[in-house]
């Protein structure tokens, strides 16, 4: 049938050339006494055909077994790697004249097999075919250790080196080894620095399109993923699975040092800096360093005076969304954290740590000249200029003649002259520069609200 409707495919002496059969197992072909005739269909035109399937022929290397010897020579080709079958067009090389033949279609664009459902056209019968399958939802084929099923035996078989950890995909440049070649192809562009996928909004490029994607998320404030607990939402899977330790309370990481565990794992090579001293990020302007990249972002803010968090109830602006936070618990009241010894009750986890050193007598911070212990590290800082000789009050309003001795002192004491009264009275509105000045003030409501 080939030989006589498709060019460049020899006969065999069976009267049915199997070269031509799209057979559903491979190696099924003729056999004289056809008890259980099978049906097969021409790769090229479709047309379908009656075979049996004795294989009289066998591999020496490795044991598959085929119908014709011209079938086996033509399989021996895996094994020796031999392609006599060259594009004239690109130079591509194949071991079989079918493949050639069906490679050409690239160059022609032939695509005679077409989809009656969506139109999509193919170049080969069995591309159809295996396509059939996203309409259908047909997956035949199955892995014998796991039950996932596929649509195609290519995608069985990159399957099963899940199971097998084979990885025969090796980057020539550092060595590193992959499952999949698409894997590898993605994994090169770390070396090339390759990136052609680029966010129209704002410029930024990827190596992945799925990492774009990702990146779309940003601007589209899209949060797909949603925790079933609490409802929060996220952008990516892993923050929600990095949420979802909050709720377990899961802190699977721990420091051989001091025994403190944490949830992740960055959290615990981050903890590892303050055992090791290690401060790798250096400021450029004034050579303070930082244990991590974020305090050093943090820290540039004192050198450009940038305050871009600011407080919709007061005229307050804070160089960190973390300082916002804290500071709306001065309208809110909140104080969240409270003492088990005495009920004292904090904003701040911090100032709670603090006050704890009040029952304990604990005083962790020590002065290397004299020995004396102090239970706050600022305490500690103030009493180093007795021995460094500094002056008693060392930081000066620029504006007057006031010096203080802290830098919160000083950042209280300039409400004089930008008149800021961050304070707010809910009852009446009016505004003070200092919280005492708000309590002693709403001391006054309170008063009156008992007298009538």
């Amino acid at each position: 049938h080939r030989s006589d409707l498709h060019s460049s495919v020899k006969s065999s002496e069976c009267s049915v050339n199997t070269k031509c059969m799209k057979e559903k197992q491979q190696g099924d072909s003729c056999k004289k006494d056809q008890k259980q005739p099978k049906s097969f269909s021409c790769d090229d035109c479709g047309e379908r055909f009656i075979h049996t399937g004795d294989k009289p022929f066998a591999c020496e290397l490795c044991g598959q077994r085929f119908s014709h010897k011209d079938n086996l020579n033509d399989h021996m080709r895996v094994h020796t790697g031999d392609k006599p079958f060259a594009c004239q067009l690109c130079g591509q090389r194949f071991s079989h004249k079918n493949n050639l033949n069906t490679h050409m279609k690239v160059h022609t664009g032939d695509k005679p097999f077409a989809c009656e459902l969506c139109g999509q056209r193919f170049s080969r019968k069995d591309n159809l075919n295996d396509h059939m399958r996203v309409h259908t939802g047909d997956k035949p084929f199955a892995c014998e250790l796991c039950g996932q099923r596929f649509s195609r035996k290519d995608n069985l078989n990159d399957h099963m080196r899940v199971h097998t950890g084979d990885k025969p995909f090796a980057c020539q440049l550092c060595g590193q080894r992959f499952s999949h070649k698409n894997n590898l192809n993605t994994h090169m562009k770390v070396h090339t620095g390759d990136k052609p996928f680029a966010c129209e909004l704002c410029g930024q490029r990827f190596s992945r399109k799925d990492h774009l994607n990702d990146h779309m998320r940003v601007h589209t404030g899209d949060k797909p993923f949603a925790c079933e607990l609490c409802g929060q939402r996220f952008s990516h899977k892993h923050n929600l699975n990095t949420h979802m330790k909050v709720h377990t309370g899961d802190k699977p990481f721990a420091c051989e040092l001091c025994g403190q565990r944490f949830s992740h794992k960055h959290n615990l090579t981050t903890h590892m800096k303050v055992h090791r001293g290690d401060k790798p990020f250096a400021c450029e302007l004034c050579g303070q360093r930082f244990n991590h990249k974020s305090s050093l972002n943090c820290h540039m803010s004192v050198h450009t005076g940038e305050k871009p968090f600011a407080c919709e109830l007061c005229e307050y602006r804070c160089t960190h969304k973390a300082h916002l936070t804290i500071h709306m618990k001065v309208h809110t009241g909140e104080k969240p954290f409270a003492c088990e010894l005495c009920g004292q009750t904090f904003s701040r986890k911090h100032s709670l740590n603090t006050h704890i050193k009040v029952h304990t007598g604990e005083k962790p911070f020590a002065c290397e000249l004299c020995g004396q212990r102090f239970s706050h590290k600022n305490s500690l800082n103030r009493h180093m200029r007795v021995h460094t000789g500094e002056k008693s009050f060392p930081f000066a309003c620029d504006l007057c003649e006031y010096r203080c001795t802290q830098k919160t002192s000083l950042n209280t004491h300039m409400r004089v002259h930008t008149g800021e009264k961050p304070f707010a009275c809910e009852l009446c509105g009016q505004k003070f520069s200092l919280k005492p000045n708000l309590k002693r003030h709403t001391s006054i409501h309170t008063r009156l609200e008992g007298f009538n």
